[in-house]
């Protein structure tokens, strides 16, 4: 791994072959060797991971953005199945050579990790879930509908499709979603292409299957989970993410007041903080779940 950078925004855009496929990523934070591995949004890239987030987590660990197979500056067909893209995310990390990574997913990233940590469960250390839930979760085979009725109206009022999806629509939400936007803009150059059709309609695909399945047991997952979200959340309601701090052995939760899907975004500081923390821990925690509803 090289060409590692201290600011997301100005991080390069690199390249690594695996098989017949290209993967994108960036890294961020070379005063740290400690690896964590985010994954993405349905029809998010590298591009649109917030710079705050990556930036703050890269104060103490080596922070990888990547897109996988079929998404933004990689090659390949993106996979109808979470699984397939688990997989594939496994695949990637080995191919960096790391023995041993955190893993962050964001909404259909936190839906990629589960399965990733189920699949290889030794590559594993920690792990972030946010605005995420588990497999057959409550409202989640909902996503394809409203994000079709919220790309319309995204159309219609010229707005980012995110300001609706991802925020809620009080006045401090809507500043809310401003700023995140904003920061999105911060990088001008080294830019991967945004999303195809056919790539998110494959991404829609493997939600509603995801959707659909058996739940899981996660019970069998006994690695320390972080579980964040906004307590209004319109695409995976927030109740998947009680739901997971519930099941899962050794979990916390931090719900964010006045927020939605991109709870961690409008409160990044205190997700970026509450992150460190957990991160930087070696211990086992305790084997009850913690549950903070957290009001700030």
């Amino acid at each position: 791994m090289t060409a590692e950078s201290m600011s997301y925004a100005n991080s390069k855009t690199q390249i690594i072959k695996v098989d017949d496929l290209e993967y994108a990523y960036r890294i961020t934070g070379r005063h740290s060797t400690r690896p964590i591995v985010l994954f993405n949004h349905l029809a998010g890239t590298i591009d649109d991971w917030d710079p705050r987030i990556v930036d703050g987590l890269a104060a103490e660990n080596k922070v990888i953005t990547f897109d996988n197979q079929g998404v933004g500056g990689s090659s390949g067909i993106t996979p109808t199945s979470v699984g397939e893209m688990a997989e594939d995310g496994i695949k990637f990390v080995h191919a960096l050579g790391l023995e041993k990574v955190d893993l962050l997913g964001f909404s259909l990233g936190g839906a990629v990790v589960q399965y990733v940590v189920q699949n290889a469960p030794d590559l594993v250390r920690r792990l972030i879930l946010a605005g995420t839930g588990p497999a057959g979760g409550i409202g989640i085979d909902q996503i394809p509908k409203l994000a079709y009725q919220m790309q319309l109206r995204s159309l219609l009022t010229f707005t980012d499709i995110r300001a609706y999806l991802f925020f809620t629509r009080t006045e401090n939400g809507k500043s809310e979603a401003r700023k995140f936007l904003g920061r999105l803009k911060e990088r001008k150059s080294d830019l991967v292409d945004k999303v195809s059709i056919s790539a998110f309609r494959n991404q829609l695909k493997a939600i509603s299957a995801f959707a659909t399945e058996e739940p899981s047991s996660l019970s069998e997952i006994r690695h320390p989970t972080f579980v964040a979200n906004g307590e209004s959340d319109i695409m995976v309601p927030s109740v998947n993410s009680a739901h997971l701090a519930i099941e899962l052995p050794n979990a916390e939760l931090a719900l964010y007041r006045d927020a939605g899907h991109g709870g961690v975004f409008q409160y990044h500081k205190d997700f970026v903080s509450r992150s460190l923390k957990f991160l930087s821990k070696d211990e086992a925690p305790s084997a009850l779940p913690e549950i903070e509803r957290r009001m700030t």
